[in-house]
């Protein structure tokens, strides 16, 4: 229950009504504390372990938002517990621990699913659908920009600035995972490069550009930072996609919940125009969460299950390794 905790406790969890909040818990008392008086939440509903909310409370899932090394163990813990568990990305901090959690998760018959909010917004789901409907023909080349401008100082350092991998694991996860969902391929190799200038402020790399080879010869140019001076970019970053008639631009996720979704077509003849977005009843982690509950009253595998989120963990830890080797690295399958 620390500042990510609370927030989803007293923004994302009351906008779903399918889902009801029946215990929260932390070992550090201070997060129960300030969650009891930002969010209103009884004492007798707060706890320092699971084992203790669940003695007192019965539930059918968990939803996990410990920073990245509590998200294994927690996960396993609720597995083992029965639960069905949606954590946060990325859901583990390699790919064999993962592949156990998945198997875990199957074994108990469990759903286990991994929060990439991004995917809930309506340019990305435009954006994929006129993919798929290849009306645009070939896609042959994407590029991507992310640009946040968080060294520190001059901005106070919080949780990323610590980070081993501020970039690639805590922020770029993201983009991978829309890129597999929007070329609706796999990556099958990747060289990155990252690097820290002495007075970012950050413990880890905070800069990063890659190329990423899918499926079909599809090429990525992929450019992050977390100190750039430019004009910052919405979360989802700046994506510019050339097909064979034409080329998509889009961004997406605004501040806060907001909407900052916009998608140009520019044919190679005639005027470019802005594709209309479909209004959407839950966007960002309200919209995980509604599938997750979904995903729970049918039965079946929601989108972004720990078994598909497997390639995207996958593509992450590619990235990490070949910006450590400096050579082109294959995504594991």
């Amino acid at each position: 229950m620390g500042a990510w905790g609370r927030d989803w406790a007293r923004l994302v969890i009351p906008e779903v009504e399918e889902v009801e909040l029946v215990a929260c818990v932390d070992s550090d008392v201070r997060a129960l504390d300030l969650l009891q008086n930002e969010v209103g939440i009884s004492k007798q509903r707060c706890f320092g372990s699971l084992d203790a909310a669940l003695a007192m409370f019965a539930a059918d899932a968990v939803l996990n938002t410990t920073t990245l090394p509590g998200h294994a163990p927690i996960t396993k813990l609720a597995l083992e517990a029965g639960l069905h568990v949606l954590v946060e990305k990325p859901f583990t901090e390699t790919l064999e621990c993962a592949h156990e959690l998945v198997d875990l998760a199957e074994a108990r018959g469990l759903t286990l699913m991994v929060s990439q909010n991004y995917r809930f917004f309506p340019a990305v789901r435009t954006v994929a659908r006129l993919v798929k409907e290849g009306e645009l023909g070939e896609l042959f080349g994407v590029n991507i920009d992310f640009r946040r401008n968080d060294a520190a100082p001059p901005n106070p350092k919080r949780r990323h600035h610590t980070d081993t991998q501020p970039l690639l694991v805590d922020m770029s996860i993201h983009h991978f995972d829309l890129l597999r969902l929007i070329v609706g391929t796999e990556a099958i190799a990747v060289s990155c490069q990252s690097w820290n200038p002495a007075w970012s402020g950050h413990a880890g790399p905070p800069v990063a550009i890659a190329s990423l080879r899918f499926e079909g010869e599809l090429m990525v140019s992929y450019r992050g930072s977390w100190i750039s001076a430019g004009p910052e970019t919405a979360w989802a970053g700046e994506w510019s996609m050339e097909f064979e008639r034409g080329q998509l631009f889009w961004t997406s996720r605004g501040e806060d919940n907001m909407l900052q979704d916009r998608v140009t077509l520019t044919p190679r003849r005639g005027r470019a125009r802005t594709i209309p977005l479909p209004a959407m009843p839950h966007i960002d982690r309200a919209g995980t969460l509604a599938e997750f509950a979904a995903s729970l009253r049918t039965g079946q595998e929601p989108e972004t299950s720990g078994r598909d989120n497997l390639r995207t963990i996958a593509l992450m830890i590619a990235a990490v390794s070949s910006a450590e080797r400096r050579e082109w690295v294959a995504v594991a399958t």
